[in-house]
């Protein structure tokens, strides 16, 4: 399973370890995921998801799940959020 939000795409990134002799070491920074259940009002059913808890936060901000799939670009979700998205658009349309 991949190190990445499904929401907002964040990974993991890369950096130094810098000791008090300044010596340094390369490290990695996982970004905090979390496997939620969120709940749709459109499709009117709960979906789990592997998000970051920054973007659980932007969730909530947003208005709910819907909400925030609706505002966000294709490119940073992952095929499963993309589906979702499409599905929202298809029950709202109707």
């Amino acid at each position: 399973m991949a190190r990445r939000c499904e929401l907002t795409g964040k990974g993991v990134m890369t950096g130094n370890n810098v000791s008090h002799a300044l010596n340094r070491t390369r490290r990695r920074f996982l970004p905090n995921l979390l496997n939620v259940t969120l709940i749709s009002d459109a499709l009117d059913r709960s979906v789990k998801l592997r998000i970051s808890a920054h973007a659980l936060r932007s969730v909530e901000h947003r208005g709910g799940l819907d909400a925030f799939l609706l505002k966000a670009s294709d490119d940073e979700l992952s095929v499963n959020a993309q589906g979702l998205k499409k599905e929202i658009r298809a029950v709202l349309a109707a």
